[in-house]
């Protein structure tokens, strides 16, 4: 499938044909989590539309580079087209967003992932409602707003471009960076769930800590470390410090800085802007 281009004006054009490897990565990062009734091409037009519009929108005295701009707006109109497509009912998401906590507050007590009778017990209903809450989870195509793990950024296109390779190194060399930065105990959390597949209780122990604390830590280690990659790749989504000057924003920017610096050290990537 072509970008309609023939409305724009050269300049507009042309970076709409340099770009066009955008739009294909952000439905190939998207894809797999959706529904199967979500087609490639159903994204891929909400993407080149959303490619148009920033090309026509862009403006280079900014400093922004258009790669970043356009991957912005595309991936923003691909969630805005799932978005329309969201069938479910209140009724459903409600459910869903239960079993979900239900899920998760259970995996930190027990210390595995619970089976489907425990958390129908623990939610006050039967098995066959928790498959229904479970397959209406797994269909909320809103829950793309949520940023995902980490460790799950590759792409699933068998054959990938140039430019899609180089930007999937470079989005895991951040990541990478990221996580070597952290404080030594959020690491221990990260890598220890989501490197070594270990359960929260054993790190728990090993911590000398509540389960729930591990959870809270996680939660502080995703953030952290998503401000940590954005401010890299996506500047524009990190957000506005509520204290600017406060202890705990510069410690924040001690970190994002030496990510930036071992990102760059690892020779793959650029510095940001």
């Amino acid at each position: 499938m072509s970008a309609p281009v023939t409305t724009l004006d050269e300049t507009a054009a042309q970076l709409v044909r340099d770009h066009l490897a955008v739009v294909g990565y952000q439905v190939s990062e998207v894809l797999p989590r959706v529904p199967s009734s979500v087609t490639r091409d159903d994204l891929s037009s909400a993407g080149f539309l959303a490619l148009v519009l920033a090309a026509r929108s862009y403006d280079a005295s900014t400093g922004v580079p258009f790669a970043r701009y356009a991957a912005l707006r595309v991936r923003g109109a691909i969630l805005d087209e799932l978005r329309s497509m969201d069938w479910a009912s209140r009724g459903a998401r409600a459910r869903a967003r239960e079993m979900g906590s239900t899920v998760d507050r259970l995996t930190v007590s027990l210390g595995r992932t619970p089976t489907r009778e425990e958390v129908a017990a623990a939610m006050g209903a039967d098995a066959a409602t928790v498959d229904q809450a479970r397959a209406d989870l797994e269909r909320r195509v809103l829950s793309l707003d949520v940023p995902g793990s980490p460790v799950a950024e590759v792409l699933p296109d068998a054959a990938p471009t140039p430019e899609e390779v180089a930007l999937t190194r470079e989005r895991l060399v951040w990541m990478r960076a990221a996580v070597d930065e952290l404080p030594e105990r959020l690491q221990v959390v990260v890598e220890g769930l989501f490197f070594d597949d270990r359960a929260p209780a054993d790190l728990a122990e090993e911590l000398g800590v509540t389960p729930s604390r591990i959870s809270q830590l996680r939660t502080e280690a995703l953030a952290l470390l998503r401000d940590g990659i954005n401010t890299g790749l996506d500047p524009d989504l990190v957000p506005e410090p509520t204290r600017p000057d406060g202890v705990a924003e510069r410690r924040r920017q001690r970190y994002f800085a030496a990510v930036a610096d071992r990102a760059v050290r690892a020779g793959t990537v650029r510095a940001p802007a």
